[in-house]
Order: C-alpha cells, then structure tokens, then sequence
C-alpha cells in the first residue's frame, strides 16, 4: 500500500498553492477514506497521497476528522444549493431532513461514528461545526417558513428557537443515536413537535400568557 501511494505521490507535478493545494488536499483525504476506511486514515497517508508534506496539511487542518470533514463538504455538501419549494410547509420539512438523513447515511455508519468520537473529544472543533450547522439550519428554516407565511400556511411570528426545531431535533437524535434518524422519527419531529406550533390556527395557544406567572388561565377574562 506505501509503495503504491509514494508512486502515485510522485506523479503529482506543478507546485499548487491555494484553492488547487486545498482542493488536492480533500480529495487525497477523500480517496485515503475510501481506500482505508475512517478508523484506519492517518493525516500521513493523506499527505503522501497528495504528493506533499504533513505540515502542508496540518496548516489547514489540525487533525483527521477536521480534513475528513472538510472533505465530505466538498464531495457532498449539506443544505446547499436552493431550498427546495414543494408547494406545502410539512413536505418542504420533511423532505429537508430526509435529505440529510440520506446524506449522512452515503457517508457510512463506521465513518459517522468516527467523526461524532472524534469531535465530541475536541471541545474547540465541536464548538465550531455546532456553530456552522446552527447557522445553515436556521437559514434554510427561515426561508422555507417565510414561503409557508406567504401561503398563510403558517404565523409569520415565530421565535427562533421554535424555528430551527426540526433542525435541531434532527441534530440531537444524531448525537443520542449516532446514526441518520429514522423516517418514524422525522415524521415525528415534523407532525407531533413542530407543526402543531407553528401553524395559524395554533396562534392562540402558542401566545397566550403563561398561567404560572399570570396566576390566570390563558382563556380566563
């Protein structure tokens, strides 16, 4: 296997800088994980697959499954691109969680255990990806909850918080389970947690005052 990688190591020609040095970085890194496997790449192989050094790649990238990540964003990359528009609120969500139940599940179960160990036991680096994912889940619900209030679908009022709910959820059942979550689970994140509070009709409910703090019932005049 070294023999093989230092020959294709040695056919690497130019001096690359830049995006071409970080392009060929991912896609060694992409090819190591296909070859070897998450649990058996090593930053060693990837650099010499890549035809350069292990400083090359470790100023770009402190560790294993911060390259491999890296990768897997520019082999498939989640949540990009336009967000889907099917016409009504519960399928845009669904088919949205589908999408990166079945993303994650192309990247294999041995790979998405490794990478979950792996940043779970780097506190900086789990800190980050759990600020980007943050970021690109509450976007996508904005937009789509945007187009659900333009269909009088849904209340245009909507915190944050309950917002980026399927996201959310979706993303904690990953982590309790290390594994995509199931098509039961989806559609109860979608049916039974988020719809109920983000539909017209629930307005009412949702706004009313709190009872403990009032010492009223929300319906009481």
């Amino acid at each position: 296997m070294q023999s093989a990688l230092k020959k294709a190591a040695k056919t690497k020609v130019g001096r690359r800088r830049g995006v071409a040095l970080e392009i060929a970085l991912m896609e060694a890194a992409w090819a190591e994980l296909h070859t070897v496997g998450y649990a058996s790449l090593t930053m060693d192989a990837i650099a010499l697959r890549a035809g350069t050094s292990r400083a090359v790649l470790y100023r770009r990238w402190r560790s294993r499954h911060e390259v491999v990540l890296a990768a897997l964003r520019h082999h498939r990359p989640m949540l990009s691109g336009e967000v889907l528009d099917t016409g009504h609120l519960r399928s845009d969500v669904v088919t949205l969680l589908r999408r990166i139940s079945d993303d994650l599940a192309d990247i294999g179960v041995e790979t998405l255990h490794g990478l979950l160990c792996d940043f779970f036991a780097d506190g900086q680096a789990f800190t980050e990806i759990q600020a980007s994912a943050l970021h690109i889940g509450s976007n996508v619900m904005h937009t789509i909850l945007e187009r659900a209030a333009n269909r009088e679908e849904a209340r245009r009022e909507i915190s944050p918080r309950i917002a980026t709910l399927p996201t959310d959820l979706f993303r904690h059942e990953l982590f309790v389970t290390r594994a995509p979550p199931s098509e039961r689970a989806i559609i109860e994140i979608v049916d039974r947690i988020f719809l109920p509070l983000v539909r017209r009709d629930c307005a009412d409910v949702i706004d009313a005052p709190d009872s403990r703090r009032t010492g009223r019932r929300p319906d009481s005049n």
